[in-house]
């Protein structure tokens, strides 16, 4: 059995940041385990730019930002392995994993970074009519092909879903010569930022169709066309608003979900509303030892944002295999109305040195409302803001002395108030 102070499993922007601190950090004994045949992760096929603005200072595209952080692995000569994948965890941070060249291996960790990223919910679970023909794809799976493999998945597109990969999606087809007739979306709002929203379907005078959604799929061999129809606020079809749009291939962005199964079998505790591990302010999970670090804890807007995160988690794994512990008295973080989640789920006093951020998604659109923070029942925060959009991550600070003032604090609460 293979052992390693610190293994790494996900080589993509999350790992990578994360095993870059921990040897900056004094951790030399580290391993990263990457399941495709080369490290990078999602960014490989992201060959729009717009990335690294925060955490590099410069305007890069995904595989020039993945570059910035393999050549620095390589120049560290932290151990990596390619085209493994791992496919069991324990609480006792044994991996279990298996590649061509090895065959089975097992690896035992100090300590394990957790940084799987996410994945594309699979079409079946829209429960659309219509026969299975080809021409149906998920947006990952065409930007793969458009930009990796160098395939066109058709020349008339439908887009179902209007998160950022499919904004992005469209505006790729579009510039191949393709044409998007439209981007229908389920909900009364785009789901994509601000940014995306102008720069690929404003800019292209692509069709935006909110609250609709696809109910039948025509074509036998391959797609010909699409019903749509709008929906009301109980997402019931409207009777004879359906429209039937001509098109060869229907794209479908659905929504992403944390690649969560080795936490599972490591027995982490999981957010019901995330689907990612539950931490604190360390990203530190429930087994102590096991952090967690990018889109496998909840679905980030930017990539810089995720290297930021993990460059926390790099930071705190290497401190635990130096001896520090992350355990202790936790105040539980709570959304109440207006807000879905956060992340972090719990602070430790203890372990804030300076601030804790807490980033957190709304459920609904508002507009000239109030983020109210209350400690134990006593507000604390109380900041206007003048539009919240559940496709925008927000965030609050609590300084260490902000912390201090409510000891023997149980509950921080968050919500979204008129006044």
């Amino acid at each position: 059995m293979e052992k390693y102070d610190l293994v790494i499993i996900g080589g993509g922007p999350a790992g990578l940041a994360a095993a870059i601190t921990a040897k900056e950090e004094g951790i030399d004994d580290i391993l990263i385990l990457e399941r495709e045949n080369q490290m990078g992760g999602i960014l490989n096929q992201c060959i729009h730019s717009g990335f690294g603005l925060r955490a590099f200072k410069k305007e890069l595209t995904g595989p020039e930002y993945a570059g910035e952080f393999i050549d620095k692995i390589k120049d560290m000569k932290v151990s990596y392995k390619l085209n493994t994948t791992v496919f069991n965890l324990t609480r006792n941070k044994i991996i279990t994993a298996v590649n061509e060249e090895e065959g089975i291996i097992q690896i035992k960790a100090k300590s394990i970074i957790l940084s799987t990223g996410c994945r594309e919910r699979p079409w079946g679970i829209m429960n659309i009519l219509g026969s299975k023909c080809a021409g149906i794809l998920t947006a990952g799976s065409a930007q793969r092909f458009i930009n990796i493999e160098g395939y066109m998945p058709g020349k008339e597109v439908v887009i179902l879903g209007s998160g950022n990969v499919a904004l992005i999606v469209a505006r790729r087809i579009m510039l191949e010569g393709g044409k998007v007739k439209a981007v229908v979306e389920r909900l009364p709002y785009c789901s994509g930022i601000k940014k995306n929203i102008i720069q690929c379907l404003y800019d292209f005078k692509i069709p935006l169709k909110l609250n609709h959604t696809i109910v039948d799929i025509k074509g036998k061999d391959r797609v010909e066309g699409v019903t749509i129809a709008a929906i009301d606020r109980n997402k019931k079809v409207i009777t004879k608003s359906e429209e039937y749009i001509p098109c060869d291939t229907l794209i479908l962005s659905v929504g992403l979900f944390p690649e969560n199964e080795l936490l599972r079998s490591a027995g982490v505790k999981i957010s019901n509303i995330t689907g990612g591990p539950l931490i604190n302010e360390s990203l530190a999970t429930s087994i102590e030892g096991i952090f967690a670090c990018g889109n496998v804890l909840h679905i980030h807007d930017l990539v810089d944002n995720v290297t930021l995160e993990s460059i926390n988690a790099g930071k705190n794994a290497a401190a635990y295999i130096q001896g520090k512990k992350f355990n202790g008295s936790k105040i539980k973080i709570l959304s109440l109305y207006g807000v879905k989640y956060t992340v972090p789920q719990y602070i430790n006093i203890e372990n804030v040195e300076k601030i804790v951020n807490i980033m957190f998604r709304v459920t609904d659109v508002f507009k000239d409302r109030f983020i109210s923070v209350y400690f134990d029942g006593v507000r604390e925060m109380h900041v206007k803001k003048k539009i919240l959009t559940p496709s925008e991550m927000e965030e609050v600070k609590f300084t260490k002395e902000l912390l201090e003032k409510y000891p023997g604090c149980k509950q921080i609460t968050i919500n979204v108030q008129r006044n």
